[in-house]
């Protein structure tokens, strides 16, 4: 019996030793063809990944941004007089594109249009409502409600090439010169523009030049920027001109040379640096000086120098250039307060900022003993930029914060307030009652955004109410830009200007 059952189980054993056998060999075939089809897939995959890059650098990439927006504005004058306009829609579409041939080159570009419901209104002389032509300003072309037509807001290339220890940029075009740092949190924008809002905030063209390093600090940058705002270049096939055609009458000037009857070119020349960013905190500093910056003039001359008809005692304005500009900012800006202390306190965002303004005016400034005793009757010092021959300076701080709400929308709150003598670059800010960040005087603003369909749609409320301590805030750099007090406009009979202005906003963005 004994035998049997070790026979048996020898012969057990041997059966399954011969289907192991056989199982293993199975396996490691099967293994075999796995490894090889792993292989066949990686060759697959780097094919389908290297067309796909090669398609990339192929096409230019597009996405869509539209805006549907309904303003309520409210102005109130010194003496008492409302003005209003209840139901002002509008829509605003950006067509943003790219292009990456290479990981260190890249044309980055968008396409504006910004219109109100309706056609523009014409006056009863036939003229349209273009508040004198300053609305289609190269410098707020794309902000502005206009025609429907679609404009080039930013069209550039940007050149980023890397070393060990510091990354460089070069970019050359109409640069991304609105919606910049802080400002970009009102206009629901994920990522700040190179200029710092405080101060620039404008459409221009021009190059810049930078690098960045975090060798000595967190995300230390130093960048030079140049811009150009106005060419005095002549067109293509001008007018005749008979100082360099005396003896062919028919033919016209020369093309695109300087125009000596033509405002200056204005030119802007700045530099940004970053000293630390570690992505939670930030300080940013900039400088700029804008040269020949315009301004309208009330004078006895023409553009000319020529001197204005004698039998007519009365005094023209003219857009001349008025002088040079300087500004200059710092700011902080903390991204989450603390560390991980909870939700709220981690998405919540606060920031300060205090930047300056210096004025330097023309010396040869056009002006008259009649035109200087004319601003004179009108509460206007006698001078050529900001109504001043003489330097001035002015200031503004601004502060801020943004804030999640329970229905994962974002909530901020913003004020800034401005002195007598305040000029910034914000003419491109996006504010229907004309820029807040240049108000001579304060300026109170609440938002709520809201996501509705993921990143796709959304909406915001937005409630801007600006309070003038002084004239000529959004005035350009002449005497349109001369600080006067309310209380001296208030007792002056010849003027009436707006002392407190207001903008509701609601409108419904789609980003693709």
């Amino acid at each position: 019996m004994k035998k049997i059952i070790a026979l048996s189980s020898i012969a057990f054993l041997s059966t399954v030793a011969f289907a192991n056998a056989d199982m293993q060999t199975q396996i490691d075939e099967l293994t075999k063809k796995v490894k090889k089809l792993e292989k066949s897939n990686k060759k697959q995959d780097k094919k389908i990944s290297e067309v796909n890059a090669q398609s990339a650098k192929d096409n230019i990439k597009f996405d869509i941004d539209f805006r549907t927006s309904y303003d309520k504005l409210q102005y109130e004058t010194v003496g008492g007089q409302k003005y209003s306009n209840n139901a002002l829609y509008a829509n605003r579409l950006w067509i943003n594109m790219g292009y990456a041939p290479t990981s260190d080159m890249l044309f980055k570009g968008q396409l504006a249009y910004h219109k109100a419901f309706g056609s523009t209104a014409f006056r009863s002389d036939g003229f349209p409502q273009r508040g004198a032509g300053f609305d289609t300003f190269d410098w707020i072309s794309s902000e502005t409600l206009n025609d429907d037509k679609v404009r080039v807001r930013e069209a550039y290339w940007l050149w980023t090439p890397k070393t060990d220890n510091a990354s460089y940029t070069v970019s050359v075009g109409r640069r991304p010169s609105t919606n910049g740092f802080m400002s970009n949190l009102r206009e629901d924008e994920p990522k700040d523009k190179s200029p710092n809002g405080h101060v620039i905030n404008m459409e221009f063209d021009g190059a810049s030049a930078g690098i960045k390093s975090d060798v000595v600090l967190p995300g230390m940058l130093f960048k030079i920027c140049l811009g150009r705002g106005l060419t005095n270049a002549k067109s293509w096939a001008n007018e005749a001109d008979t100082t360099l055609n005396t003896q062919f009458m028919a033919a016209t000037s020369p093309n695109y040379i300087v125009d000596g009857n033509a405002l200056d070119t204005v030119d802007m020349a700045g530099f940004i640096f970053i000293p630390y960013d570690d992505g939670q905190y930030a300080v940013k500093t900039t400088w700029y000086r804008g040269f020949n910056v315009p301004g309208m003039i009330l004078s006895d001359y023409d553009m000319n120098g020529t001197p204005a008809d004698p039998t007519d005692d009365s005094q023209t304005w003219q857009m001349l250039n008025t002088g040079d500009m300087d500004g200059m900012a710092a700011s902080l800006q903390i991204n989450g307060i603390g560390n991980e202390i909870n939700d709220f306190l981690d998405e919540t965002i606060v920031f300060a900022s205090y930047a300056v303004s210096v004025s330097h005016p023309n010396s040869d400034a056009l002006r008259t003993p009649t035109a200087a005793g004319a601003l004179g009757m009108m509460g206007v010092s006698s001078g050529n930029m900001l109504g001043s021959d003489e330097s001035l300076t002015g200031n503004s701080f601004w502060i801020g914060t943004q804030m999640p709400n329970l229905t994962g929308g974002k909530f901020g709150l913003e004020y800034n307030q401005g002195s007598k003598n305040w000029r910034p670059f914000t003419y491109g800010e996006d504010t229907m009652i004309g820029s807040k960040i240049a108000v001579r005087g304060k300026a109170y603003e609440a938002y709520w955004t809201q996501p509705l369909i993921k990143d796709v749609f959304s909406m915001q409320v937005r409630y801007t109410y600006l309070d003038y301590d002084y004239t000529g805030s959004n005035g350009f750099f002449g005497d349109g830009g001369t600080p006067i007090s309310m209380d001296d406009a208030e007792a002056n009979p010849m003027m009436d200007p707006v002392e407190k202005a207001s903008d509701l906003r609601v409108y419904f963005r789609y980003r693709y």
